[in-house]
């Protein structure tokens, strides 16, 4: 049998788009059970408030709900890879790549990136109490009390973590890192005046 070669295109072409139509559809189809969204980072914190809103935003647009966790990238790592667990990841892990010997995972091998969803710059926060209106004077006031200025962040390896020491290394000033369990935690002693000084996205 010889077949014309308009009707072997057009068989052709509905054959290559038979995979691409079955993806569209299980896409359209998605979600059809809550998702998890992982959060590698204390409640209340930049990331995680970013998280949630998120989180809320495509539960309202997509009809299914969009569950928060805060725990760590490894989560990710060992669910299938389905669709249903996401990450929000940050630059940490990149530094926790090398910052850590040992880790269970390879990220660029084992996450793959879906969206970008923020950018983000930093911020610093002095505690009214610090005799300070502007960067100047707080690095001139830094440099005439070394060691006396407590700096909080989010955690060893924290964005704001490695934003304030780039910061020391550039300004020369003797500021105190005092990691915590969070940015939240750290927001709140900052306002407490525990600590003197922070950044925050």
């Amino acid at each position: 049998m010889k077949l014309p070669r308009r009707n072997f295109l057009h068989l052709a072409a509905s054959a290559a788009a038979l995979p691409a139509m079955s993806r569209l559809a299980r896409a359209q189809a998605y979600p059809t059970r809550p998702v998890r969204i992982i959060v590698g980072f204390a409640p209340a914190g930049g990331t995680d408030i970013m998280g949630r809103l998120i989180g809320q935003w495509l539960s309202d647009r997509l009809g299914q709900q969009f569950v928060i966790e805060n725990i760590g990238t490894e989560m990710v790592v060992n669910a299938p890879p389905d669709g249903y667990t996401l990450l929000v990841a940050t630059f940490v892990n990149a530094v926790n790549a090398t910052l850590y010997d040992k880790l269970n995972f390879n990220f660029i091998r084992d996450i793959a990136p879906v969206a970008s969803i923020a950018r983000e710059p930093f911020a610093i926060e002095v505690h009214p109490s610090v005799p300070v209106k502007t960067v100047p004077e707080f690095i001139t006031h830094a440099k005439a009390n070394p060691g006396k200025i407590n700096m909080a962040s989010a955690g060893i390896g924290s964005g704001n973590h490695v934003a304030g020491e780039l910061f020391k290394m550039m300004t020369g000033v003797n500021l105190v890192h005092v990691p915590y369990r969070g940015a939240g935690p750290a927001l709140v002693d900052l306002l407490a005046d525990s600590a003197n000084f922070g950044l925050t996205r």
